[in-house]
């Protein structure tokens, strides 16, 4: 079954959303200080392709500067992609088969404007699903 969610959601919102987080990335990128936050947008972007069976746990140990890096990064790109997040998941729970996917689209929200101190998991991996210590 997740594999057909993360199929239907590559062709209706994944690609179009993933090509969002990388043209963040790239603009990011142009300068030395926006290296971590456009390698976070293309993790980001890799994750808005294929959602279904991976999640996002907290990194232990983020700390101070992971927040105010998402200080940083609501102001910088965060805004505008939790606003393409919820228009598509909107769009997406216009019809009834649509809505677990609107329901993804809504849960990327927080992460689209907070993703530094996060990492990505296969759901399936029990060992990663551990907290570090």
């Amino acid at each position: 079954m997740r594999l057909l969610f993360n199929i239907v959601w590559l062709v209706f919102s994944g690609l179009w959303m993933a090509i969002g987080y990388a043209f963040a990335g790239l603009l990011l990128c142009v300068t030395i200080i926006g290296i971590p936050f456009g390698i976070a947008s293309f993790r980001m972007a890799n994750f808005a392709l294929w959602p279904f069976g991976r999640q996002l746990l907290e990194e232990d140990g983020a700390g101070v500067f992971s927040a105010i890096g998402n200080v940083l990064w609501v102001v910088l790109a965060g805004w505008w992609l939790a606003i393409g997040h919820i228009v598509t998941g909107v769009a997406m729970c216009v019809t009834i088969i649509g809505i677990p996917l609107g329901i993804a689209s809504f849960k990327l929200v927080p992460v689209s404007l907070f993703p530094l101190g996060k990492r990505i998991v296969d759901t399936d991996d029990a060992h990663a699903l551990i907290p570090r210590h």
